[in-house]
């Protein structure tokens, strides 16, 4: 059965809670963890998808009852797209790597989404010869500009703009203005650039950490960019990123289950490789205020989890049924 968000559920994009990881925090050091998921359809990707949507209302590409709505994903900006579209009155479709998890695809699909897979990995990759995902997506909305709408988030600033104007205020308000390290996984960089330059230009001395998987990762959502090029939404802003690191499958898988052990957290694979990232950032600050974006929970990953062996379909249950800080979201996992 197709769920139909209702049109209001839009208010509730942004102003996510960050909590603090009291069991990773020090006397000095301060770890805080901005809860994404508590967006109405899930994830950080909430954010850019509705900016997407409402530039492209405003520019008049986007016309109701007449467009359908197309973008390559993981997952995240697909659930989005697709939540806030049928909210607003639009009909979308999805391509996808195969590899992305049943329980993403059966979310998309009660929301109401056309699914088009392909043999991608996990993230659409960016470059010639490696964007299967890109390459078909752009194939079936360029013949017809008249009905098809292919927002980009590779390469729209309204990606970027729903950061600089949502997310970065809301961690310099939420901190009082002490955040000292700012930390998020990367697949776009619309999250990383848009929350980094409203925070440089409030404190030029916020040091901005970017996270990116290893090669060949199974961390749904980011990217490698010896693998992948980087987007060009990423590159028009790359010089606000202070330092790169590269968050490995097992740490970050380490990282989902310490959450699990030591805070009562189901999170998302990426927020494992924030995670991992936040501890080694740390192990030379004699103090700090260090934020990392927890882009979503793990709730669509129980099968990833259990086939990885990063927690037992027991230990996973369990920890579902612990979990501190779930938000009751807008679709039915």
């Amino acid at each position: 059965m197709t769920a139909v968000a209702r049109p209001d559920i839009v208010e509730r994009i942004g102003q996510t809670p960050l909590v603090e990881l009291k069991s990773f925090s020090t006397k000095n050091v301060k770890f805080f963890a901005k809860l994404e998921w508590h967006n109405p359809f899930g994830s950080v990707k909430d954010r850019a998808a509705y900016w997407m949507i409402k530039d492209a209302e405003k520019r008049g590409v986007l016309k109701k009852d007449k467009s359908i709505i197309i973008e390559p994903t993981s997952g995240n900006t697909g659930i989005a797209l697709t939540g806030i579209a049928s909210a607003l009155g639009y009909k979308v479709e999805i391509v996808i790597p195969e590899k992305v998890s049943e329980e993403t695809k059966n979310i998309l699909r009660h929301l109401g989404a056309t699914l088009h897979e392909t043999s991608d990995d996990l993230c659409p990759r960016v470059g010639a010869g490696t964007d299967q995902s890109i390459a078909l997506a752009k194939a079936i909305s360029k013949p017809r500009p008249d009905i098809y709408y292919m927002p980009n988030q590779y390469e729209n600033d309204a990606n970027f703009l729903a950061h600089y104007e949502s997310t970065g205020p809301e961690i310099w308000k939420q901190t009082n203005g002490t955040v000292t390290h700012f930390l998020t996984g990367c697949g776009t960089g619309g999250t990383i650039t848009g929350a980094a330059t409203y925070l440089k230009e409030k404190n030029k001395n916020v040091h901005i950490i970017a996270v990116q998987a290893q090669k060949n990762h199974l961390l749904q959502g980011l990217r490698n960019f010896e693998e992948s090029s980087m987007p060009e939404l990423f590159k028009r802003r790359e010089k606000v990123v202070d330092e790169w690191m590269t968050a490995t499958n097992k740490d970050s898988f380490d990282a989902v289950r310490q959450l699990v052990e030591k805070e009562s957290m189901l999170v998302g694979p990426s927020s494992g490789s924030v995670m991992t990232s936040m501890l080694k950032a740390a192990q030379n600050l004699k103090s700090g205020v260090i934020v990392g974006i927890f882009a979503d929970d793990g709730r669509k990953f129980k099968s990833l989890y259990t086939q990885e062996n990063v927690l037992s379909e027991q230990e996973y249950d369990r920890a579902l049924k612990n979990a501190k800080h779930m938000s009751k979201l807008a679709y039915s996992l």
